[in-house]
């Protein structure tokens, strides 16, 4: 009898561990990834704001249109179907219309207040689920651009206005072609292209903590153009139409130079790592 009881009991545990979905048996999370796409009126001139999640690239490139169009690639895992499906409800972008500005903003698992005024009795043990959104973004060529990213490839082309980037670790690539830019980046690889031979603004202003920044220069480049490794690191300069400043010379880890006939204000900082000054296809 007792034999019995037992056999019945395995019997009654592997029916149950079947039941179970093999994610969860296995440890090893389902990924599912959701695609949304937007396109919003919105004129030259205003001001488009970008929060991105935590993970997830963003790609930002200028048209002709007046309007900005948003696709996202919105990649969640869990251990089942019903726990993606819960996520699913909370993770993604939600757009703020305003007069001349757009804001873009991730929401998801990863934002505590957020998850506290619309998910208050949200399942605790989704709440630290992988969660990337990749974004590509069209923009009016002549508008101002916020942007503030995690980890995550950056691609920025053919916008002209008053730029500011915050990430915090990146690959990026950056056709800068004028207006004011600030760029500061945690870490990774920047690689900074200015096509046209004259700024059309005021000033452009790169910092980078750790990593290596890349900069490509026209020939016959007209500017003002300051470099700085500021600890660990050095700058590798191959562009002889750089000339020092008066009273100043270049070093290792500094150049002071005027371009051309000068112009716009370009200042790079590096705090360890190479900041390489290339003349543009070389």
């Amino acid at each position: 009898m007792k034999k019995k009881i037992v056999h019945l009991w395995l019997f009654g545990a592997l029916l149950l561990f079947l039941s179970v979905p093999l994610a969860a048996q296995t440890g090893a999370l389902i990924k599912r990834t959701t695609y949304k796409t937007e396109t919003i009126n919105f004129g030259v001139g205003g001001t488009v704001t970008i929060a991105g999640a935590p993970n997830g690239s963003i790609s930002i490139e200028g048209w002709q249109k007046n309007e900005v169009e948003i696709s996202a690639d919105i990649e969640m895992q869990a251990a089942t179907e019903a726990d993606l499906a819960e996520l699913a409800k909370v993770n993604g972008f939600v757009i703020d219309e305003g007069f001349g500005h757009i804001r873009i903003m991730s929401i998801g698992t990863h934002d505590k207040n957020y998850m506290k005024r619309t998910a208050k009795k949200f399942p605790k043990h989704l709440l630290e689920m992988p969660l990337r959104i990749d974004y590509r973004i069209k923009v009016p060529i002549y508008c101002d651009l916020q942007v503030d990213g995690g980890r995550g490839d950056l691609n920025l082309s053919n916008v002209e206005g008053a730029i500011r980037l915050n990430f915090l670790e990146t690959n990026a690539k950056l056709n800068l072609v004028g207006g004011t830019f600030n760029g500061t980046f945690g870490s990774g690889i920047i690689e900074v292209l200015i096509p046209n031979s004259s700024w059309r603004g005021r000033s452009a202003d790169v910092q980078l903590a750790s990593g290596n920044l890349n900069v490509q220069l026209p020939p016959n480049f007209n500017a003002f153009l300051d470099a700085k490794v500021l600890r660990g690191g050095q700058i590798e300069n191959n562009l002889t139409m750089l000339k020092p400043r008066e009273r100043t010379k270049f070093t290792e880890k500094s150049i002071s130079a005027k371009a051309g006939n000068g112009g716009a204000s370009m200042n790079f900082t590096v705090g360890d790592g190479t900041l390489k000054i290339t003349e543009r296809g070389i």
